[in-house]
């Protein structure tokens, strides 16, 4: 068994306060015993006004968010999946890009968000994530405590080839860190979460973002963990921020792979036509 931590947390427009509300929740997952802990998508910076939010979208080895946790990440000798941060591109246009730290800080993997969040809600809400972010390109995997884990992030999770991808790299975990909003929440989460999993047959690891942000948006919560039969290990609720804590069972995976080899017995599907 692996003792994982997962951070809900309430990200908002200030880049230092998130930094030391991440800091802490690395001292907390350490302290509870932890190998590892996962935060949500934008850990760093939740800002819809982009005018504002563009003199803190710096380059990765100018982000002091990524610093602090680096050095958080070491001085506690723990990984961490840092769900997403917004960063600076050479290009000039900005990237929604995963970081999994080692334990000793140093950066084993990164990983693009490939989907924009491209929408127009019946409740209002209209985003339109590809105006100012350039989709990642790659898929993306690791070897970690909870095995070869596979990097997702948010609206990624509505798109079952991604999934399937890194399915069939046999990854034993994936991490789907998020901010949904909450009438998508309400009527997808959970349910896309136990899909991905099955479909994986993976733990999915979902750390989400929770309640009112000082940018106005208000974002789900229900930070998950669910095993690859589908069924939630650790649900935290749509209200309150704070660390929790799921044990991830290797065998489990075996278990689930024996009775349904679903990856095995996948095969490619004939052409179609049109009639």
């Amino acid at each position: 068994m692996t003792r994982i931590a997962i951070l809900q947390m309430t990200t908002g427009i200030d880049p230092d306060v998130n930094a030391a509300t991440l800091v802490h929740a690395i001292a907390e997952a350490a302290e509870g015993g932890a190998v590892m802990l996962f935060t949500p998508e934008m850990s760093g910076l939740l800002d819809r006004d982009r005018t504002r939010a563009a003199p803190h979208i710096v380059r990765e080895l100018e982000n002091p968010v990524l610093a602090a946790v680096r050095s958080a990440a070491a001085a506690h000798g723990i990984w961490v999946a840092l769900g997403s941060l917004a960063v600076l591109r050479e290009d000039g246009r900005w990237a929604n890009r995963s970081f999994l730290l080692g334990p000793d800080g140093e950066i084993v993997a990164r990983y693009d968000k490939i989907h924009m969040f491209d929408v127009e809600l019946a409740s209002g809400e209209t985003w339109r994530e590809s105006a100012a972010y350039a989709p990642g390109e790659a898929v993306v995997t690791a070897e970690t405590p909870v095995g070869r884990l596979g990097l997702a992030v948010c609206y990624d999770v509505r798109f079952p080839a991604l999934f399937e991808a890194l399915g069939q790299l046999r990854c034993d975990a994936i991490a789907v860190p998020a901010a949904f909003t909450v009438p998508t929440g309400k009527a997808h989460w959970h349910l896309l979460q136990r899909a991905r999993a099955v479909e994986a047959s993976a733990y999915v690891i979902a750390a989400a973002q929770v309640g009112e942000h000082a940018d106005g948006r208000r974002t789900y919560g229900h930070s998950l963990v669910v095993d690859p039969w589908g069924e939630i290990v650790l649900d935290m609720g749509g209200e309150a921020t704070g660390v929790g804590f799921a044990e991830i069972d290797p065998n489990r995976i075996k278990d689930v792979r024996r009775q349904l080899p679903s990856l095995a017995n996948r095969r490619h599907l004939p052409k179609s036509a049109s009639l």
